[in-house]
């Protein structure tokens, strides 16, 4: 009875709990739309504040500017009307630093000319008497002095009356002179000291700037709260993260997921603790707080962390570690701790943070020490995630392509305490994820996807998507109904290597070239055992490269033998030897061929060991998994020992190059009647290039001869090249 009683009180307390955190909700989003709405209002009523404060500078600067009817005058001009006793009225404009006024017509009469002398006049001036030499020499200075006179000749006045202005500096010299001038013609002189221009200028230079800078920045701040379009991301300086109001689950399920079975049941653990986090509060149970995704780009990483919150059925948040990355110091840490408070307010719900090394990356490297600000947000990070309690039902997922970069803080038990490995597909997890998206595309019933599948090893969930996309594209673009196998199969080579070049014509030197490097490669991979895993031979261009053998990745396999990478080596040094052996020297079409055997040979030599030069020894420092785009360098070696390790590799492609040449030598046949095929047809696949390889023994002894002899101290003595027989 007492325990009946308990379970029905527990049963009320719920009830209660529930009902109050529904009034709760409620009275938190009536309290958002209200502030939605007041919001909005102060928007416009600001918007429409700053167009009249723009109105008003626009008119201030109108009425200050300088307005006056007439002609503008020189001060010289000035002068002369002065002179001449015309100016009427002079008006001074103290704020405008102008003199308007009129002037009247000419007032003054002009002087009479002299009415020509008689000859005793004449004779005075300049005749000749008894003093004749000294009254030519008057006359002559008196000439002289015309002369000059004329040469400076007097301002002239304006003609006529009318209306004038000048503009005078800002002097009280030059007013004062200005004064005097007019005053001294008789003018009727006037100062307008234009008060009201006064005024209006110290409004329009500091009250009106101040006041729309005000507005602008009030109107910001609105916007920025009420998220209002492109403005209101201006002010997100504390905000971060899709999902703001935390209401929308992810539709996304562990349905749409394939090819990662290993982190989907890691996951489902997290989806039962967002169920019922209580559950393991009443047991004791700490439930992963954090769980970090990685592994190479495209592997889904994002797409299991949309499924999880579509399980749980609780609200996704997503954001990107650079978007915490801010120069404003403090920004970075003001947007964790917003980002936090907002899943709190909702919680159960999950945190995605992709990309998170850029946010998360191992202290003490950054300029300005302690004080950096990526430095601080990662701080703030922590803190957040250790304020997190079993109940709360918030789970912070993390996905990176970089986990050795991450600080170790972020990794520890209690933050980041799951880590899970989301690697590319297997062969069945390819085939699931070509089933997904092949889901509601017409597939021809003749497509069989476990066939490409195998075709398409190592490739991610991302590079399988678009393999379906570029095939339903091919088939757009030839007008079938249907996605076929050939539409499939120029997918994969598409996604491979890129489209067809047509545009690229070869002459026919250069097909000749390409298609003698591309059967060299067939007939040493047949050679060698690897027949089966041949499916296309081609010499047409496709994207920076000229022709391609299509030979199937053995990315699937785990383990590798010294041998089996040896293969690989002599295959790609076999275009190269067909090129010399048939035409005498080789081409650049073998660059991405000398690449490839080249950093397969420093592996064997430098990263696993292999070879019986240099011993059991990692020569090569790699910090970063080859996956993730690391670069292996060398770690601390001697000046001796990194000359060997040279030598060791030239000795490999040396060996290599060998092999295959006596291959080929010895099939010259079918590589002869592969290239003429190729010339011809220009893509040989499927039957017809079995067909072509099934007369080629398999010779394993080339595998055994890099790495067997010896001398006396142990150093591998190279084997002496075979005789070579054949054909030339």
């Amino acid at each position: 009875m007492a325990e009946g009683s308990t379970k029905s009180a527990g049963a009320a307390l719920s009830t209660v709990r529930k009902r109050y955190e529904d009034y709760r909700l409620r009275r938190r989003r009536k309290g958002k739309a209200k502030g939605r709405s007041t919001g909005r209002r102060t928007t416009i009523a600001l918007i429409v504040l700053v167009l009249l404060l723009f109105g008003a500078f626009a008119a201030s600067l109108n009425y200050l500017t300088p307005t006056s009817v007439g002609e503008e005058i020189s001060i010289d001009e000035l002068s002369a009307l002065a002179d001449e006793k015309r100016i009427e009225v002079a008006e001074f404009r103290d704020e405008d630093n102008r003199l308007v006024g009129t002037y009247a017509a000419t007032s003054i009469a002009p002087a009479e000319e002299e009415p020509e002398g008689d000859d005793e006049t004449k004779g005075t001036g300049g005749g000749k008497d008894d003093n004749g030499g000294a009254a030519s020499a008057g006359g002559e200075a008196g000439k002289n002095e015309g002369d000059e006179a004329a040469e400076e000749e007097p301002s002239k006045a304006p003609v006529g009356s009318g209306q004038y202005w000048l503009t005078y500096p800002s002097s009280d010299a030059a007013f004062g002179v200005l004064a005097e001038l007019v005053t001294a013609a008789g003018a009727r002189v006037t100062v307008d000291p234009q008060t009201s221009k006064s005024i209006v200028r110290a409004v329009s230079t500091y009250l009106l700037p101040l006041l729309i800078l005000a507005s602008f920045f009030g109107l910001l701040f609105t916007a920025g709260k009420g998220g209002g379009g492109a403005i209101g991301e201006v002010m997100t300086f504390g905000t971060i993260g899709k999902g703001k109001k935390g209401k929308t689950a992810s539709a996304t399920t562990f349905k749409d997921v394939g090819g990662a079975e290993e982190a989907v049941i890691e996951l489902k653990e997290v989806v039962d603790y967002l169920t019922n986090p209580k559950r393991y509060d009443e047991i004791g149970a700490v439930p992963p707080k954090g769980v970090l995704l990685f592994g190479p780009p495209g592997c889904g990483k994002t797409l299991l962390a949309k499924a999880v919150a579509g399980e749980a059925g609780v609200p996704f948040f997503s954001v990107a570690g650079a978007e915490f990355v801010e120069s404003l110091v403090g920004i970075g840490a003001a947007r964790v701790r917003d980002l936090f408070a907002r899943v709190r307010a909702v919680a159960p719900a999950i945190v995605f943070i992709d990309e998170l090394d850029a946010a998360g990356r191992k202290r003490g490297h950054g300029e300005g020490g302690g004080s950096d600000e990526r430095e601080q947000t990662l701080n703030q990070m922590l803190v957040e995630m250790d304020g997190f309690e079993v109940s709360s039902g918030i789970v912070v997922i993390g996905a990176t392509n970089r986990p050795d970069i991450l600080d170790p803080a972020l990794l520890r038990p209690g933050r980041f305490d799951r880590h899970i490995t989301v690697d590319q597909p297997d062969g069945a997890g390819r085939c699931s994820i070509l089933e997904l998206h092949a889901k509601g595309k017409p597939m021809a019933k003749t497509v069989d996807l476990r066939y490409i599948a195998k075709r398409t090893p190592g490739f991610s969930g991302a590079d399988l998507a678009n393999v379906i996309n570029e095939a339903a594209l091919l088939t757009l673009r030839e007008k079938k109904p249907e996605i076929e196998t050939p539409e499939l199969e120029e997918a994969i080579q598409r996604v491979l290597h890129g489209p067809k070049r047509r545009g690229r014509v070869l002459t026919p030197e250069e097909e000749r070239r390409a298609a003698f490097h591309e059967s060299g490669h067939a007939v040493v991979a047949a050679a060698l055992g690897r027949a089966d895993d041949l499916h296309r031979v081609s010499i047409l261009s496709r994207s920076r490269g000229i022709g391609g053998t299509g030979l199937d990745r053995q990315d699937d396999t785990l383990l590798l033998t010294r041998n089996q990478i040896f293969a690989r080596v002599v295959v790609a040094m076999s275009g190269m030897a067909a090129e010399e052996m048939v035409l005498g020297e080789p081409s650049t079409g073998a660059e991405h061929d000398l690449e490839q055997a080249t950093d397969l040979a420093r592996d064997i030599v430098g990263r696993y060991g292999m070879s019986p030069a240099l011993g059991r020894a990692r020569l090569l420092a790699s910090d970063v998994d080859q996956y993730l785009g690391g670069d292996s360098g060398f770690s601390n070696l001697s000046s001796q020992t990194h000359v060997e390790f040279d030598n060791e590799v030239r000795r490999l492609l040396a060996e290599a190059e060998s092999q295959a040449r006596r291959l080929l030598e010895a099939n010259r046949d079918v590589l002869d009647e592969m290239s003429e095929r190729l010339e011809v047809e220009e893509t040989l696949e499927g039957a017809a290039l079995a067909e072509l390889l099934r007369d080629v023994p398999r010779d394993d002894a080339v595998l055994a001869g890099a790495f067997s002899a010896r001398d006396g101290n142990g150093a591998v003595t190279p084997r002496r090249a075979p005789q070579r027989t054949g054909k030339k």
